[in-house]
């Protein structure tokens, strides 16, 4: 087996989209491939079918390998929820919470089961794409760095760093990272990539003679933004906050600080005529005309947010003006009564717009699902430790039926109270026909709907992604060593 790592030159260069090309890029080229990450730090995970929890950059990669995710993809997660640490999710199996000091007391019982993981992939695939994180060359971290340089030194393979030419200082980016590798992870490199350039690409075209003058590590090109090739973030803190265009009707996402699975918003993109942004401000969401609350890591801390910032006045306010206001998860169980965690115990009101409780429980509910509506199915997931139970007899209307993946009857699911909803499910928007109930609840007119399925429309993307790396990269060493 060989392996390629994606390395960065910094938090965000954009290895998980390069990783992804070149999963794509690999699959074109005939070749069994699969994606890796040792350790993710991430709130936006993937439920596997098997019912453990991955970082969703690599269920991403796995589709773009063509594979149906596995935990072995991503063997140690950590998912921050505030001060106390992050939660540890081993093997897909969330565990304890522990501080990042305390954690690192513990990494190589971590390191043990990456080699156990590594090894198995040994026998399964051609090429393993591995995603780093961060940088590889925080020096006072190295000693204890399990994801970006020890994979690649156990698996005897090579590596090609990725650097974001937005953050300015781009060739300080890929010297400094250079210079600072060991001499013998530096006989490694493959390559360099300047990523995300916005403009016209000739006016950085001595770029190649720069690096050649100064390190010997190859510069494979430069990649454009094209924000048409978008995926799924691994990363929540990249739902950036943004104004609304005049003129525009919007739905306003609340971004909260430990919000989690960002990704649901991503299907609104392709829609023309309707904005879908991010927000923590009260002003914004007075003028949108729906709400989504998504996920969160730590539903109790972001709902106080909320209350703090005014914005759990807002919502309220705009479900008493009659726009649709949509609780996804951690969001769902705040728009209810009561919020209890027995185990701190900790109780809070909620918004008060379901007719709902939820008690926080030690096991965590994990499933891959398919919904159903008006015809359509498509594929959903619930990741949450509350379980919220119905405290008075509303009627209501379901928002969809659900069944585990591919088991039993479908049953209905969801409720949705006038233009209150409420859901577990993640991917709820991934459907047309909850896009379209959406804009008929907010009396919204004109919009074009992109009516392709959008799990197979990310199909296209990928290829695309592969196409891009082929059209502007000078992949020569990556072939050589593959003996392509």
């Amino acid at each position: 087996m060989k392996a390629i790592s994606i390395l960065g030159s910094s938090s965000n260069a954009g290895k998980s989209w390069v990783a992804t090309a070149l999963c794509a890029w690999l699959r074109k080229q005939g070749i069994k491939v699969a994606p890796f990450k040792a350790q993710n730090m991430a709130n936006n995970a993937f439920a596997t079918l098997a019912g453990g929890e991955i970082g969703v950059a690599q269920a991403v990669q796995a589709e773009a390998c063509g594979l149906l995710p596995r935990v072995e993809m991503n063997p140690i997660l950590l998912k921050p929820n505030g001060p106390d640490g992050s939660q540890i999710v081993r093997l897909g199996v969330a565990g304890e919470t522990r501080s990042a000091a305390s954690y690192y007391e513990t990494v190589e019982e971590s390191w043990r089961i990456v080699q156990q993981t590594l090894d198995g992939w040994k026998s399964e695939c051609d090429v393993l794409v591995l995603e780093g994180a961060g940088s590889p060359v925080e020096l006072n971290l190295m000693t204890r760095d399990i994801v970006n340089l020890r994979p690649v030194e156990y698996l005897d393979g090579r590596w090609i760093l990725v650097s974001n030419i937005e953050f300015g200082g781009v060739f300080a980016q890929v010297f400094g990272t250079w210079n600072l590798l060991p001499p013998a992870m530096q006989a490694r490199g493959l390559g360099t990539i300047v990523n995300r350039f916005r403009g016209d690409l000739s006016l950085f075209s001595d770029a190649a003679d720069v690096f050649r003058e100064r390190m010997k590590l190859p510069y494979l090109g430069c990649l454009p933004f094209d924000g048409s090739l978008r995926i799924d973030d691994e990363d929540s803190l990249n739902a950036e906050a943004s104004i609304p265009k005049d003129g525009t009707p919007y739905i306003a996402w609340i971004k909260y600080p430990r919000i989690s699975n960002s990704q649901d918003q991503l299907p609104w993109q392709n829609d023309i005529g309707i904005q879908s942004i991010w927000t923590d401000s009260p002003k914004v969401v007075e003028g949108a005309t729906a709400v989504v609350l998504p996920g969160s890591k730590n539903t109790l801390s972001d709902l106080a947010w909320l209350k703090e910032r005014g914005l759990a006045s807002a919502v309220v306010g705009g479900a008493k003006r009659g726009i649709p206001v949509v609780g996804i998860c951690g969001g769902k169980q705040m728009l209810g009564r009561v919020l209890r965690d027995p185990q701190t115990g900790e109780d809070a009101r909620g918004l008060e717009l379901l007719p709902i409780e939820t008690e926080f429980l030690p096991s965590k509910r994990v499933v891959r699902n398919e919904s159903r509506r008006a015809g359509e199915v498509w594929q959903t997931f619930e990741i949450h430790t509350g379980e919220s139970s119905i405290v008075e007899s509303v009627p209501f209307e379901p928002l969809c039926e659900s069944r585990p993946a591919g088991e039993g009857d479908f049953d209905s699911d969801g409720m949705k109270i006038g233009k209150v909803w409420g859901t577990y499910q993640h991917g709820i928007f991934d459907a047309v026909s909850m896009r379209e109930l959406l804009l008929s609840d907010a009396c919204i007119e004109g919009v074009q709907v992109c009516r392709s399925d959008w799990r197979e429309s990310r199909m296209s993307i990928y290829d695309r992604m592969a196409d891009c790396l082929d059209m502007y990269l000078d992949l020569d060493t990556v072939k050589r060593y593959l003996g392509l």
